[in-house]
């Protein structure tokens, strides 16, 4: 099996400082359960890191994970990239809570379900311009890319470790969002709402598909407002989901500037 496909199918190996402090931030605002069990870093670029191995050192009894001397080729070979500068993490699974009715959410917060999407790398991407957008947390069904967090964290710049993230069946979500005063907004084609033109107020719960196979028919069932990227160009295809979720993220944040 290839080095790629290996951590696609599980990782929880966390590249650089990024990654890191995007952990240690998560789970100082208890949003993140995740245990960083050792961190690893190169002796040979200490010279150049070594304020960064001293911070560790310092933190590293609070948060109760070891810190251990290592070299390049064993970083290199734990890692998918080489973007980890000498540093890297590894990891417990992160807990993901179930999505309930006495989950308390943003009574006036966006929130964001992510259907289908086929790759980690893009997963990451969406979840990046979620959270600078202003997103309150991520729903996911129960076969998603978090088992890929190391990779996922690295595309997300931190993003997906910061994140309060819940795991339910989508039509089950919207249900509860649903009981709880949330609009449900999907991205789809098959409407004359134009992103953009139409208003799109929190609090709500945005729905996003993936390339291939979109949103499911039951979560259409389900929506309150389609809205659809209107395409200047004679295109005769569809953005990535993470181009969607970006330009989605946008537009609820222009209109809800205190979201």
């Amino acid at each position: 099996m290839q080095k790629e496909e290996t951590k696609f199918v599980k990782s929880t190996v966390f590249e650089g400082m990024t990654s890191i402090r995007a952990i240690l931030r998560g789970i100082d605002a208890g949003t993140n359960g995740r245990k960083i069990t050792k961190i690893l870093y190169d002796k040979a670029r200490l010279s150049k890191i070594g304020k960064t191995v001293g911070y560790l050192r310092a933190i590293s009894e609070n948060y109760g994970f070891s810190l251990t001397e290592s070299c390049g080729q064993e970083l290199d070979e734990l890692t998918l990239g080489t973007s980890h500068g000498g540093v890297i993490a590894i990891t417990e699974e992160r807990p993901l809570p179930f999505l309930t009715e006495e989950t308390k959410l943003s009574p006036d917060g966006f929130y964001a379900l992510i259907q289908g999407i086929e790759d980690p790398f893009n997963f990451g991407y969406a979840l990046r311009s979620l959270y600078a957008m202003g997103c309150k947390g991520i729903i996911l069904d129960e076969r998603n890319w978090m088992n890929a967090a190391g990779v996922v964290s690295r595309s997300s710049a931190g993003a997906s470790e910061l994140f309060e993230i819940f795991r339910s069946k989508p039509e089950d979500a919207a249900d509860i969002f649903k009981a709880k005063g949330f609009r449900i907004v999907c991205a789809d084609e098959r409407t004359d709402n134009l992103l953009g033109e139409c208003e799109i107020k929190t609090p709500l719960l945005l729905i996003v598909g993936g390339e291939k196979r979109g949103i499911s028919r039951a979560l259409l069932e389900k929506a309150d407002q389609l809205v659809k990227i209107n395409y200047p160009a004679n295109f005769g295809a569809s953005l990535s989901a993470a181009s969607a979720a970006a330009m989605f993220a946008f537009e609820i944040a222009r209109q809800n500037p205190n979201v």
